[in-house]
C-alpha cells in the first residue's frame, strides 16, 4: 500500500522562500521549537553529533573527566566525548525501561565525573526525576540525548527540560525529518551562548538567541577588528534545512499521535503473549514511540532463536525490524586501544577493572548485566508507518503468525 508524502506541509513552499528572500529560516526554527519544547534557548545545528559535542564543550567537559553513559545506546556520545579528550564510563541499563539505570549510574561516579548524558531510548524518557536527584548531590552536569524522544513527557514536563542542556537530530528517520540537522537547547543563558559560539566557528559576537547576521555591523569591516573569541567548529545548520524542518515542526503534535497510535495497534496484540515484552513505560512518561522495542522471549518457550524468529516474520509480515544496536564497548573501534590513543592521549583502556566502577573494555562485561542480557533479545518494530491501512494489515498478520508460532508443536 503506498505510504503517504512524508513532506505534505509548508516544505516546498519554504524552501522557495529561501532562494527568493532574505528572512532567516533558521531563526523562525529556533523560536518555535523553544515555544513547542517549553524552554529559553534553541541552538540549531547540522547534526545530532555536533549537538552533542557543542553541549559537552559548553559544560566545559576536557582533559581527565568522565562522562557517563548508558551501555547501550548510539555511539555518538562516545565518540563526542573522545573528541574532547574526556572518557566516557557505561552504566548499565534498566531491565523493563532498557534506559540507562539511575542506580548504576550513581555506582559509576567517581572524583572524575562531571556530566551524565541520558539518552532517551526508543521514544521512552529515561528516569530524569531519579537522575536529576543524584546529578544534584554530586553537583554533575546533565545532558538529554533527545534524539529519538522528541515531545516526551514525564508529569506534563517536557523532556529536555530537565537537564543542562538537552539534544534533537533530524535525520531521516527521525520524528521530524530535515535530512539531516540537529538542535541543542537549555534554560541557562551562559550554556547557550558557549554552545552556539562553539557551533558558529568561535565568533565573539554571537549569543545565547542571536546568530550570526546577514548585514554585519560596521565595527566587523575595520581590519583591526578581532571576530574570534573562542575555539570552536563551523556545526551550523544552513537555511535550507531549518525550511524543511520548520515546515514538519509545525506538524509536530500530528507526526507523534501517528507513531503513537501505531504504537497502540501493535502493542494491543503483542500484550497478549508473553515472548514479546515490550519496553516498560512507567506512570507518567509519554512514549512517543521512535521505535516499537520489544524483548524476545521466544528462544525460551519455543526453542525458535532470534534469527530464526526473524526469518519467519519477514517471511510472513513481509517486512522486517531491526535488531538492538551493538553495546558502545562492544565495537570493534574501542576495542583498538591505540587507534584511539592517537585521538584522545589521556584514553584509559580499562581504568577501573579492579574497582567497583569499571569503565569502558572491562572485561568484566556483567558490570553491565542488563545490558548484555537484553541486547541481543531485543526487536524494534517500526513506527513510522505513514498509511493507516497498512497498519491495520500489518497488525492482522501480526496476530495470525502470533497464533500461528503459538499454536505450531514445532516450535513448543
Amino acid at each position: 500500500m503506498k505510504q503517504e508524502n512524508k513532506f505534505a506541509g509548508n516544505e516546498l513552499k519554504y524552501l522557495n522562500n529561501v532562494l527568493r528572500s532574505k528572512s532567516s529560516y533558521v531563526l523562525k526554527l529556533e523560536n518555535l521549537f523553544s515555544i513547542k519544547n517549553k524552554v529559553k534557548y534553541s541552538i540549531a545545528v547540522n547534526s545530532g553529533t555536533a549537538a552533542l559535542h557543542a553541549c559537552l564543550a559548553a559544560l566545559g567537559v576536557g582533559y581527565g573527566d568522565e562522562v557517563i553513559i548508558p551501555a547501550h545506546t548510539v555511539i555518538m556520545p562516545t565518540f563526542a566525548t573522545l573528541e574532547r579528550n574526556a572518557n566516557p564510563v557505561y552504566a548499565d541499563i534498566d531491565k523493563n525501561t532498557f534506559n540507562i539505570c539511575p542506580q548504576n549510574i550513581e555506582k559509576k561516579i567517581t572524583k572524575k565525573t562531571k556530566v551524565i548524558i541520558a539518552v532517551h531510548m526508543h521514544g521512552l524518557p529515561a528516569d530524569m526525576i531519579k537522575i536529576m536527584k543524584i546529578a544534584k548531590k554530586y553537583k554533575l552536569f546533565v545532558i538529554e540525548d533527545a534524539a529519538q524522544c522528541l515531545m516526551g513527557e514525564i508529569g506534563k514536563k517536557m523532556i529536555g527540560s530537565f537537564g543542562d542542556m538537552a539534544c534533537y537530530s533530524f535525520e531521516t528517520k527521525k520524528h521530524l525529518c530535515g535530512f539531516e540537522g540537529g538542535m541543542i537547547t537549555t534554560n541557562n543563558s551562559r550554556f547557550a551562548t558557549k554552545a552556539r559560539q562553539f557551533a558558529g566557528l568561535g565568533y565573539k559576537n554571537l549569543t545565547s538567541k542571536s546568530g550570526i547576521k546577514q548585514k554585519l555591523p560596521d565595527f566587523f569591516r575595520n581590519p583591526n577588528y578581532k571576530r574570534h573569541g573562542t575555539l570552536g567548529l563551523n556545526y551550523r545548520m544552513n537555511e535550507l534545512t531549518a525550511a524543511v524542518v520548520l515546515a514538519q515542526l509545525e506538524k509536530v503534535n500530528f507526526f507523534i499521535q501517528r507513531r503513537i497510535n501505531n504504537a497502540k495497534s501493535f502493542l494491543k496484540i503483542i500484550n497478549k503473549t508473553d515472548w514479546l515484552v515490550p519496553q516498560f513505560v512507567p506512570k507518567g512518561f509519554k512514549h512517543v514511540y521512535w521505535t516499537i522495542t520489544l524483548k524476545y522471549l521466544g528462544d525460551k518457550k519455543f526453542n525458535l532463536t532470534w534469527k530464526d524468529f526473524f526469518k519467519i516474520y519477514k517471511k510472513f509480515m513481509g517486512e522486517s525490524f531491526y535488531a538492538g544496536l551493538s553495546l558502545v564497548p562492544e565495537e570493534k573501534i574501542l576495542k583498538n586501544f591505540s587507534e584511539i590513543k592517537k585521538y584522545n592521549p589521556n584514553y584509559v583502556k580499562c581504568s577501573y577493572c579492579k574497582t567497583k566502577s569499571p569503565c569502558i573494555l572491562s572485561k568484566k562485561k556483567y558490570t553491565c548485566k542488563n545490558a548484555y542480557d537484553i541486547q541481543p533479545r531485543l526487536i524494534q518494530l517500526k513506527a513510522n508507518h505513514r498509511n493507516k491501512e497498512y497498519v491495520k494489515t500489518l497488525s492482522k498478520k501480526l496476530s495470525k503468525l502470533i497464533v500461528e508460532i503459538n499454536s505450531n508443536s514445532k516450535y513448543k
